[in-house]
């Protein structure tokens, strides 16, 4: 008896991907590198149910139905790698292998060509949800071989996430690392997402002096309107959050913020493709300041830390603070849909930018129905160079731009940092600035560096230096980007 489709790793997510899949109808096949994990899934949480073990991966790979659909849940990087080579041996032209994990995009695009290139297809499929999303439904990023899509989306669809009209969160991303790169900007906006809310927590609680209980309600009360998301609700939960003994778990966390490197490699991207991810950069940075705990309590001690008390209504700072954050929001949304199009233009994807709202709508980390909104956008206009010329989004920040300088400017008068916050702004007015300050900019690397300049009375393509000290001369270094 043949499975439909073959599991290797059985950590977290590989077991609830398994269980997921078994529940929706079809065997699995599973393998972990250490075989007493597989027994104790196959005899404990597999139980009567759907599942073959396997002890080895030739006897795994020979227990699946043609073409095999192998999905794996290891480690990114070398172990993949790793994995891959142990498989191909034993494949037979056709065969699926499917990579889980948070690879590196440009990684799963370099293994699309290998595998390729050997007769069998590749998929780098982004998962989002967690363990939870694993086991009842995540969202799901597919992408590579094309022609893998039909034999994985009768098993992808039904059990990834449906949206609140019952429409699947999984649709085909595109060839190459199409996948695993809008699963990497997901995560970059989670990133985003995350610091807005630790920001506005920050005012809350050291400007406002609230209490948790005070707090949760307040993100309860946003979660019921435009802020409705995954993130503000769990917020809310863990705010209200007290142990066996009514202490606040919250209050007992180190202030020290992990990272697995997907954000890093979001802004690296940015940098690469000139796009001005500022809102997400600064998402990382914040981590990295906030893991440098012993070095900031030091610091604390020699500089002074010192939080200025709050003398205006406390009411209207919390609406400040809603309508700050659904703003700054919509402007990291932004930021991230233009690096999708920026990466999608160079490598030749065709991005379904609707559809990628869609995929996000249900399952993932950062659901929101907010997520409706920019794939009503893209129905509006496929071609949407930028979410903020969206009437709809345009209207929204313009209407609450007002709390977002107001709140920047308390933060600031205060003492509490606010980079993302900040960021917002700062990218706002910098993208509906039909002029800004580079001129001098230009004029600065062609003094020192002969790196030449536009004129505003020349056509645009025209270039030319200035002997700006008499002792230069017309010499150019010819490295000037339009």
């Amino acid at each position: 008896m043949h499975s439909d489709v073959g599991l290797i790793g059985l950590a977290v997510m590989g077991e609830n991907l398994a269980l997921n899949m078994e529940s929706r109808g079809f065997s699995v096949c599973v393998y972990n590198r250490t075989i007493e994990r597989t027994e104790h899934f196959v005899h404990g949480r597999g139980v009567g149910k759907r599942f073959h073990g396997a002890r080895s991966l030739p006897e795994f790979v020979q227990k699946l139905s043609t073409p095999r659909r192998i999905v794996m849940l290891v480690k990114a990087g070398p172990a993949i790698d790793e994995l891959i080579a142990q498989l191909l041996p034993h494949l037979s032209p056709g065969d699926i292998l499917i990579d889980g994990g948070n690879s590196l995009y440009t990684d799963t695009a370099r293994r699309v060509r290998a595998v390729e290139s050997q007769g069998f297809l590749y998929v780098g499929a982004g998962v989002s949800g967690g363990e939870e999303g694993a086991l009842t439904g995540p969202s799901l990023m597919p992408g590579g071989s094309a022609a893998a899509w039909p034999h994985i989306q009768p098993i992808f669809q039904a059990i990834c996430a449906r949206t609140p009209d019952g429409e699947p969160c999984c649709d085909w991303m595109g060839d190459g690392g199409a996948g695993h790169f809008v699963k990497m900007i997901h995560n970059g906006i989670e990133y985003g997402d995350m610091q807005l809310i630790c920001e506005v927590y920050d005012v809350l609680k050291r400007g406002l002096a609230l209490s948790n209980t005070e707090m949760a309600g307040i993100f309860d009360h946003w979660n019921q309107g435009e802020l409705d998301s995954y993130l503000i609700e769990i917020t809310r939960d863990i705010l209200a959050y007290v142990d066996a003994e009514g202490n606040a778990t919250l209050d007992m966390i180190l202030d020290k913020a992990g990272q697995k490197g997907t954000g890093k490699w979001t802004v690296t991207s940015a940098l690469e493709e000139g796009s001005p991810l500022t809102l997400i950069a600064e998402s990382v940075f914040a981590r990295c300041l906030s893991a440098a705990k012993d070095e900031r309590v030091a610091a604390a001690a020699v500089l002074g830390e010192s939080v200025e008390p709050y003398a205006g209504a406390a009411s209207a700072l919390i609406d400040d603070l809603r309508d700050a954050l659904y703003a700054a929001k919509i402007i990291s949304y932004a930021q991230g849909y233009q690096l999708m199009r920026s990466a999608a233009q160079a490598l030749g994807w065709s991005l379904n930018f609707g559809g990628i709202a869609l995929t996000w709508r249900g399952g993932c980390i950062i659901r929101s129905a907010f997520l409706g909104d920019i794939k009503t956008a893209f129905d509006r206009d496929p071609a949407l160079v930028n979410l903020l010329l969206d009437p709809f989004f345009a209207q929204a920040v313009r209407s609450r731009q007002g709390a977002l300088r107001r709140v920047v400017s308390t933060a600031v008068t205060l003492g509490i940092p606010v980079p993302c916050l900040s960021a917002a702004l700062a990218y706002w007015d910098g993208y509906r600035s039909a002029r800004l300050p580079a001129n001098l900019l230009q004029a600065q690397r062609d003094y020192f560096g002969a790196h030449t300049y536009e004129r505003i009375d020349r056509p645009r393509g025209e270039v030319f230096h200035t002997n700006w000290t008499g002792r230069g001369g017309a010499t150019t270094s010819q490295t000037y980007t339009k």
